[in-house]
């Protein structure tokens, strides 16, 4: 097992400028949560780069709002558990559409994210419940608002 945690955040689209710390902040958070140990790099980029990744990966030639991909390789006692990319477009569009603040937004979708590489599957009910309620507990802890309440 790893001995530590340890955030990358990578930016390709300039209008993600000061916004790394707050989306390292929920991946540590999400980690922490879980007392999850091992690396997550996140990259910052836009809804052109994110629909070539959906469209090679999951056959859905769209942009997304954030896509995850489990790595889980050990090189001794480092653990790479992989890496969350997230739309600058999207998030925006979803964020102003919701009635949400831009960074709580993306923060919640990094921590959708991290929970994601942890083995964590929103396709069936049960596990979506658990997700959810994950989610709600980690960013409340943040000081962050349940991003599935209504109004």
């Amino acid at each position: 097992m790893a001995t530590s945690s340890a955030v990358t955040v990578l930016t390709n689209d300039p209008r993600w400028r000061g916004k790394g710390p707050a989306l390292r902040k929920a991946a540590e958070a999400a980690l922490a949560a879980q007392r999850s140990k091992g690396h997550v790099t996140i990259l910052l980029t836009d809804d052109k780069e994110v629909r070539g990744l959906n469209s090679n990966y999951r056959k859905k030639n769209k942009p997304t709002n954030v896509l995850s991909f489990p790595d889980g390789e050990t090189h001794g006692d480092f653990i790479s558990l992989g890496d969350i990319v997230l739309a600058y477009d999207t998030i925006a569009r979803e964020a102003d559409d919701q009635g949400k603040k831009f960074v709580h937004h993306a923060q919640h979708l990094v921590v959708h994210g991290v929970l994601h590489l942890l083995g964590y599957d929103h396709e069936i009910d049960d596990e979506a419940d658990a997700m959810e309620k994950r989610e709600i507990k980690i960013l409340g802890l943040m000081g962050i608002a349940n991003p599935y309440a209504e109004g």
